[in-house]
């Protein structure tokens, strides 16, 4: 019998230490917000692990301040000029407890296994590097679209905060990292609940911001190396530079997703998700025409 109680006393303290040792370990995540009622909760639940939980809001007109307070992430409010902006305001002005970094959107969620090789990580402090890419799964209706979603797609989300900055580019972002970018191993779940109409609504501000970049751009010299670079974010930028020159670029965009990267695979759904990603590549184009036209 008392063999008994010190196999379960053994097990129950190897539990707390696992659960202590995950807890304790330095990993502080900012989440980045607009009226983000409805992803928000989901994200917070995955994030119990994490005891620096930063929200990020830009003027929320929902109940994204009441609901981030309540699961008791310290909130801060900066109006918003950019993600690249966004996120250097963040670092630059917020007491981030601990050195190492996640980034998320509120429609994002961190998995039991992605959040243990965080841990693992930020423990070992590793010396000359500044950040680390993750693979990012798009879900929409309820399931993966692994194929149309030309998944694997890479992310630098996981930073040291000493060693990243950002620059604006389109919608989007890029990074400056001092030291070397790794990949971690596990993925990040993006599932967005909004619908479709918000889907939209979202491209068309996106589509804008990107055909002004692209204007800005177009006199860059298209460096045909970065095609076969064996960094998936130089691939990503240079296969994007080489689809600004291309004509019939929504079609193009369709065949290489559809066909190509096999988004049929995905039934339905694939092939309605590359037509809506094609249509943004046609808004895009249009906005280049329309600035082009309204400057002559």
């Amino acid at each position: 019998m008392a063999g008994n109680w010190l196999a379960i006393f053994a097990v129950m303290h190897e539990e707390g230490g696992r659960m202590s040792e995950k807890t304790g370990r330095s990993v502080s995540v900012m989440i980045f917000t607009l009226d983000e009622e409805l992803h928000l909760p989901v994200c917070l639940q995955h994030l119990g692990w994490c005891n620096d939980v930063i929200i990020v809001d830009s003027f929320s007109t929902d109940r994204t301040e009441e609901i981030a307070r309540g699961h008791g992430a310290r909130f801060f409010q900066h109006a918003f000029e950019g993600f690249g902006k966004q996120r250097n305001w963040a670092l630059d002005n917020i007491d981030v407890k601990h050195d190492w970094v996640l980034i998320l959107d509120a429609d994002e969620r961190v998995p039991e296994e992605l959040a243990d090789e965080l841990c693992r990580i930020a423990a070992q402090a590793p010396e000359g590097v500044g950040a680390f890419r993750v693979r990012r799964r798009f879900y929409m209706w309820g399931r993966w679209l692994r194929y149309s979603s030309l998944y694997p797609t890479w992310v630098v989300r996981f930073l040291h905060k000493e060693r990243v900055r950002y620059i604006n580019r389109g919608h989007a972002e890029t990074q400056e990292v001092q030291g070397e970018i790794r990949d971690l191993e596990h993925d990040l779940i993006d599932e967005n609940l909004k619908g479709i109409d918000e889907w939209f609504e979202r491209q068309n501000r996106y589509s804008t911001k990107d055909a002004m970049y692209e204007l800005r751009q177009q006199g860059d010299a298209l460096r045909i190396g970065e095609l076969l670079s064996r960094d998936p974010l130089k691939r990503r930028a240079a296969l994007k530079r080489l689809a600004w020159r291309m004509p019939a670029r929504p079609l193009i965009y369709f065949l290489y997703s559809y066909i190509w990267r096999r988004g049929f695979l995905d039934g339905k759904d694939g092939l309605v998700f590359c037509l809506m990603k094609a249509l943004y590549q046609r808004m895009v184009a249009i906005k280049k025409y329309d600035a082009r036209r309204r400057s002559s």
